[in-house]
């Protein structure tokens, strides 16, 4: 219970933290749009691919032998050195494992296995990002060199941070650089700074004067105000 009780946790925090809630980022309706052209053509190696999902997107390289090179939070490699139960599909409780203790690897799985039924955009970062793509024979040679165990981060070395340094040369998150853009503009608005007061009183009035209750009411509004 307490397991899905995270699990669902996570899904909330990867819900905000790759910004899908929020306008900042095109809906998968433009992705789709933008790479109209791509799409048909066959996959080339070093190609960067991106999957939707219902809560963040996915990011990986393709290797070419209808194989994809992915970074992907999964806590069984700390466990065990057996392929065979490392190369499984990872599930929801493998993903927030390795969230948790900040465990993931670059594994190597086939295009049907890294979509996971969902359409598949193909170097649609090359509209956003600034760096021109490396030659597609680097780029494979670099997620080649990535494979296996890393540290894993969600906000500063997730599947993205992966396949543009791949690509690009330099590993950047737009999404996790959006979000921290959100949180910076709700630091910036005072109103912030009154509705957390605000909320400080009203759970003292629920709760009671304690330590627990006084000490967030005074610390968050003012660390918000001299951030603002």
């Amino acid at each position: 219970m307490m397991l899905d009780s995270l699990t669902y946790l996570l899904e909330r925090v990867f819900l905000l933290a790759h910004f899908n809630i929020f306008s900042l980022i095109p809906s998968e309706e433009e992705k789709r749009e933008k790479s109209c052209e791509a799409s048909p053509r066959v996959l080339q190696r070093g190609d960067l691919l991106e999957v939707p999902r219902t809560l963040f997107t996915h990011f990986g390289i393709y290797l070419g032998d209808n194989k994809v090179a992915h970074l992907i939070p999964d806590i069984v490699p700390m466990l065990t050195g057996y392929k065979c139960q490392i190369q499984k599909s990872v599930t929801n409780n493998r993903l927030l494992l390795g969230v948790l203790c900040k465990q993931a690897t670059v594994r190597v799985d086939s295009v049907e296995d890294f979509a996971y039924g969902s359409p598949i955009l193909i170097n649609i970062m090359d509209h956003d990002v600034k760096e021109r793509p490396l030659p597609n024979e680097e780029v494979a040679r670099r997620a080649e060199m990535l494979i296996g165990k890393v540290q894993y981060s969600l906000m500063w070395n997730n599947c993205e941070h992966f396949v543009t340094y791949c690509r690009y040369g330099s590993a950047i998150c737009l999404q996790t650089d959006k979000f921290l853009e959100f949180l910076k503009s709700i630091i910036r608005d005072q109103r912030s700074i009154l509705l957390t007061a605000f909320l400080g009183l009203v759970s003292i009035g629920c709760v009671g004067i304690a330590p627990a209750t006084i000490f967030p009411t005074i610390l968050i509004p003012f660390t918000l105000w001299m951030a603002s």
